[in-house]
């Protein structure tokens, strides 16, 4: 399995990178920001847990002192980004809340060596480095943005609750639970947590349109239980930092969506901002190849 942990990593940035798709049609049906994020983790719980009911109950099992993991993952870290996330946007640009949000491997790298004692090398900087720069070419920030001190302190605060995650979520697996388990109560912690923010009528509103359901299952399914379970997949085999960074394909696979569904210009930046963004994940996996070789 741990020869599949960076292509599963990959994977997951690729399923998060198609989310523009859902979120667009969803909001065209009057939905709110986060009406949208509850109904995804809903569904993804939802499939979550009916897969552990039918194969495998055991994965159900948490110890009662091991729960602060899962708040952790649930509500400390997808809930509270998702809050600081759609509350940033009201302050500043799509493309300069996505930049901050994707400081969120810089917080991964610097708690996994605290906490972990995983290294930072050159080559880990190195690949950082490039990835968020291609991260600022294909959102199309320039030099001129302008920045609210508060979208600046929610961006920010969304990156941190999004690196989150990938700490908690080590935890739970030198705790001795697999990614089954992690996903069921994160999902379950932060569906409940967004409960309590979501417009409920507005959601029943919108419900009884035709096109609802499959959309909802499939975006559910896709951005919600799929891509969480490959990226926690891959990060039981691998080092946090790498996950974080590995990550940035994300940005790079929107971008390519956005040109190809939504007819939105490439742009030489954006281009650039690809390049890199590959440049990154290439690096970052040399040390890994020279290795196998010897």
């Amino acid at each position: 399995m741990k020869k599949f942990a960076v292509p599963f990593v990959l994977l997951a940035g690729c399923l998060w990178g198609v989310m523009g798709l859902f979120v667009r049609h969803f909001s065209a049906l009057g939905l709110a920001s986060l009406d949208i994020a509850q109904l995804r983790i809903t569904t993804a719980l939802a499939v979550v847990g009916l897969y552990l009911l039918l194969f495998c109950r055991n994965r159900f099992r948490v110890r009662l002192r091991d729960l602060w993991i899962f708040l952790g993952t649930g509500v400390v870290s997808l809930m509270m980004f998702s809050l600081c996330y759609y509350s940033a946007m009201r302050y500043v640009s799509l493309s300069v809340a996505s930049v901050l949000l994707y400081t969120a491997p810089i917080f991964v790298m610097l708690l996994s060596a605290a906490l972990f004692g995983e290294r930072i090398t050159p080559v880990k900087l190195l690949a950082l480095a490039l990835a968020f720069a291609g991260c600022i070419c294909v959102s199309g920030v320039s030099p001129g943005s302008s920045i609210s001190p508060t979208g600046l302190l929610l961006g920010l605060g969304a990156g941190l609750f999004y690196a989150l995650y990938t700490i908690f979520g080590r935890y739970a697996f030198l705790c001795g639970y697999d990614s089954w388990t992690l996903l069921f109560y994160t999902f379950l912690f932060c569906a409940v947590g967004c409960a309590f923010f979501a417009n409920w009528r507005g959601i029943a509103t919108v419900a009884v349109q035709p096109t609802f359901l499959p959309w909802l299952l499939a975006f559910g399914v896709t951005t919600g239980f799929l891509a969480y379970l490959f990226y926690s997949k891959g990060l039981e085999h691998m080092e946090s930092g790498q996950a974080s960074i590995l990550a940035f394909f994300e940005p790079l696979v929107a971008t390519v969506v956005g040109v190809i569904v939504f007819d939105e210009a490439l742009t030489l930046p954006g281009i650039a901002g690809i390049l890199l963004i590959l440049a990154a994940v290439m690096i970052l996996n040399l040390p890994a190849r020279q290795t196998t070789r010897r």
